[in-house]
């Protein structure tokens, strides 16, 4: 009995041995990026854009934020939602004028914000929220359905819509712009407290690289939430690369308008690489992705066949190397934090080369050269 039973035991134990060789020998690969800081710099705490379409205020915002860091002004909360309402009342009578033609979406780039700054000044965030109904964080459905319908009866109508309209809705949602304000004990108005952070709007540029247009001219980027035409400074890719990372080696930080459609955006695992292989929707990643070489002609291609398109604006903080040296750019963005980790992510620099449309930064993080070249004093 005694002797059955050992064999009884035995035999458990070698199945038991078996099948855990068996399930080890079995067990999909993992990878995880892992990250060591070069060089990065101050930034204020993550936001959440939530339902805004409003991305490319909320990198600009966190971008002057750091850069009244960098001027020794201070660590400042600003109000997106102020400059959001400005970027509302400007594309409307733009879109009137159009004929109901122009772009009346949330979406814009980066220079709005600093045309904003320049004409209508700034308020801090505990002056205006801009949350004027029952939400905890913002929810702009409602906002952007009023705000076609206005547009869409203007045209119709053939008049312009009244200023006391456009307030009207934009009121109720994002609550009524105050004359004056006091913040920190001092009184202000929007133009003073602008003044008074010391910055100048004239200082911020834009700058961007594509073969259709002349290099070291002022050019305009043909897409969508471009719906003013402004222009940027056009420059060779590479060059476009020394600029970024002259700023980040210099003390700058840097806005970041382009493209995370792609399947090398992995939101999940809070990096972006260049590749075709789709880790975007991998739950666990089984390797590292394979990236692409890009060159002036590929990043091209891309924006001329639609594979490269304007979707989102972050902020570049610093630059990051993973456990193989590869180069990174460390990008704040404005998702929260919780299910999106710590609110930044990882994109790489074969990325940013292919998939940027185009960046905002002083221009003295310009190397001298460069400015030259363009003609910026």
């Amino acid at each position: 009995m005694i002797k059955k039973l050992t064999s009884a035991m035995l035999l458990v134990a070698m199945s038991t041995t078996a099948f855990a060789q068996t399930e080890k020998a079995t067990a999909e690969p993992t990878y995880e990026y892992k990250f060591t800081v070069v060089k990065e710099h101050a930034a204020t705490p993550v936001k959440d854009q939530a339902k805004t379409g409003t991305c490319w205020c909320f990198a600009m915002t966190s971008f002057i934020e750091s850069e009244l860091m960098r001027l020794g002004k201070g660590e400042h909360d600003l109000s997106e939602m102020y400059v959001v309402r400005h970027n509302y009342v400007r594309r409307i009578k733009d879109n009137i004028l159009r004929r109901g033609r122009g772009n009346v979406g949330p979406g814009s780039i980066g220079h709005m914000y600093t045309w904003v700054m320049k004409n209508a000044g700034l308020l801090p965030e505990e002056v205006y929220h801009g949350i004027n109904y029952e939400s905890v964080k913002h929810n702009h459905d409602d906002l952007n359905t009023w705000i076609k319908a206005i547009n869409t009866t203007a045209v119709e109508m053939k008049k312009p819509l009244p200023a006391e309209i456009v307030d009207g809705v934009l009121d109720a949602y994002l609550g009524k712009v105050p004359e004056k304000f006091t913040y920190r004990g001092k009184e202000y108005t929007v133009d003073s407290f602008y003044k008074s952070l010391g910055l100048n709007a004239d200082d911020y540029v834009e700058v961007t690289s594509f073969t259709h247009h002349p290099f070291y001219e002022k050019v305009m980027v043909e897409v969508p939430d471009n719906w003013d035409y402004a222009l940027m400074y056009n420059v060779p890719l590479d060059e476009m690369m020394q600029i970024l990372d002259n700023a980040i080696n210099t003390g700058y930080t840097v806005a970041w308008d382009g493209d995370l459609s792609e399947p090398g955006y992995a939101f999940k695992h809070h990096v972006a690489v260049n590749t075709k292989e789709d880790i975007r929707n991998q739950k666990t990643l089984k390797a590292k992705a394979k990236e692409e070489v890009v060159t002036q002609e590929s990043r091209q291609k891309g924006f001329e066949t639609f594979a490269t398109v304007d979707d989102h604006l972050e902020h570049i903080t610093g630059v990051v190397k993973d456990q193989d040296g590869v180069k990174y750019y460390k990008t704040k963005n404005s998702w929260g934090t919780g299910e999106n980790g710590t609110g930044y992510h990882y994109i790489s620099e074969e990325y940013v080369k292919g998939k940027t449309i185009s960046l905002v930064l002083h221009k003295n993080a310009i190397p001298k050269a460069i400015r030259t070249k363009l003609g910026i004093k």
